[in-house]
């Protein structure tokens, strides 16, 4: 997933994105515990998906005054 695709998300589109994201980060976990994981690569793609959907979510909040 590039950040281009990601920006062009809405903000509902970001949390679905995310939620899915961190389903498939666990189901990933799960089958690393179990020995059943066959791309190992992809924990490690998933888990920048998430710090990319998140941080452009936070460039999306608008910033609070102090």
């Amino acid at each position: 997933m590039k950040a281009t695709d990601v920006r062009a998300m809405s903000a509902d589109q970001l949390n679905d994105e995310l939620l899915k994201l961190k389903k498939e980060q666990f189901n990933l976990r799960f089958q690393d515990a179990t020995g059943q994981l066959e791309k190992t690569a992809r924990v490690r793609q998933v888990r920048r998906d998430i710090a990319r959907v998140k941080t452009i979510m936070a460039e999306n909040k608008p910033a609070k005054k102090a």
